[in-house]
């Protein structure tokens, strides 16, 4: 789920200095974009060969770019649908390959978790793995999008972390917004493929369930080291915890406790879960406030009040509750997905990996439109290393059907 294992975020190297652009343009319902950079072929291939390794720890190979690509901020109106659909601005990224055509396929990418606010895809010298998104997709031409979840990027809401709805909203709004924006430039887009690693990778099944249901075509959707079932994921770090559980996961416990006390409006939720030597500090952490990341226990015995780590309690506590309602899977799917998993993974087991698969192939004879696929002794960086380049042969091969 963490999409940066460096604990809670501590600095790691901007990927590019970003370029001042223009003043943003506006068009149609609110949106507007604004030029940020070109990343040439050359800016791409070394994001592939030298920066991505450093990011996951391993040497994977990538097909080249072959083309630049301009990088546009999108700022857009949406809604929560949590708070009656408050009405809210949210931001996102739109990297468009500069080969002079005119229509491309198009990966909508959701991000995993982050701890420092601009470490998402409308700020894309900041966050590793967008880069390694835009080199490998949009450097072969396809068009990359990618939502800022409510509560990063520009948005000024508090974080709505693994809220469902409103990170399906967040998402689905963005794909309308970056349609409006490529139609002002006289583009067009193909098939559309979704892809995510960690948060993201639940985040994509999100967005897949309600594209599916609102008759919207997917050609294939993708992830890596998907929580699919937070309730799961969740209750293997209180019940059944692995010598291998990373040591980040403490944030897991306390970007959700907040997040859904805000976005649930159940008040002193937070409060509830933390152990009270430790909720001010979590607060901090979870507001972006200046915080000594080594006064937060990463053992979760000492961070979460003993109650929870009884199965019974945690599941039918307020947070057990809204937590069990947190899953991305229970729908019947109509699109082909792939989702992969390491076997060495320090947040995901190979048992929640699978479990999207194993749930459609329960009914009947079975749904066989998932395919769990694992990406062998790879830790959480490593699955997705190893996943990028296989989502983009896999999204090729149905690009020319």
């Amino acid at each position: 789920m963490a999409a940066i294992a460096i604990y809670w975020g501590l600095a790691c190297g901007a990927l590019s200095a970003q370029a001042a652009g223009p003043a943003p343009i506006s068009i149609a319902s609110g949106v507007q974009y604004q030029f940020l950079a070109h990343w040439d072929a050359a800016r791409l291939n070394e994001i592939l060969q030298v920066e991505a390794p450093k990011f996951s720890g391993i040497a994977v190979k990538h097909t080249a770019a072959v083309n630049g690509v301009n990088l546009y901020r999108v700022t857009y109106a949406s809604v929560i649908p949590e708070l009656n659909n408050k009405p809210t601005m949210a931001s996102g990224l739109i990297a468009i390959p500069d080969t002079g055509a005119k229509v491309f396929p198009m990966v909508s990418y959701q991000h995993g978790t982050v701890y420092g606010k601009q470490e998402v895809p409308s700020y894309p010298e900041q966050s590793p793995e967008t880069a390694l998104m835009i080199a490998q997709f949009a450097g072969q031409g396809y068009v990359v999008i990618g939502a800022d979840y409510f509560g990063l990027g520009d948005s000024t809401e508090p974080e709505g972390y693994m809220v469902k709805a409103s990170h399906q909203q967040a998402c689905y709004d963005m794909l309308m917004a970056s349609r409006a924006v490529l139609s002002s430039m006289r583009l067009d887009t193909g098939k559309l493929f979704l892809a995510g690693w960690s948060q993201g990778g639940f985040v994509t099944m999100a967005f897949l369930e309600k594209l599916e249901a609102a008759h919207i075509k997917v050609a294939a959707a993708a992830t890596a080291s998907a929580p699919v079932d937070v309730f799961v994921a969740l209750n293997g770090f209180l019940s059944f915890p692995r010598k291998n559980d990373a040591s980040w996961v403490n944030s897991l416990f306390i970007l959700s406790a907040f997040s859904f006390e805000n976005y649930y409006r159940v008040p002193g939720l937070a409060r509830s879960i933390i152990a009270d030597k430790y909720y001010d500090v979590a607060l901090k952490a979870y507001e972006r406030k200046p915080f000594d990341p080594a006064q937060i226990p990463t053992n979760l015995h000492l961070l979460i009040k003993p109650a929870y780590f009884d199965p019974q309690f945690f599941a039918e506590s307020a947070y057990g509750r809204l937590v069990a309602r947190t899953e991305a899977y229970r729908w019947v799917f109509k699109s082909p997905v792939r989702n992969y998993y390491g076997e060495a993974d320090e947040a995901i087991s190979t048992g929640l990996g699978k479990l999207a698969m194993r749930y459609q192939r329960a009914m009947g004879q079975g749904n066989p439109k998932v395919e769990a696929i694992s990406t062998g002794a790879t830790t959480h960086r490593g699955t997705f290393a190893e996943a990028v380049p296989r989502w983009k042969t896999w999204f090729d091969s149905l690009s020319t059907e």
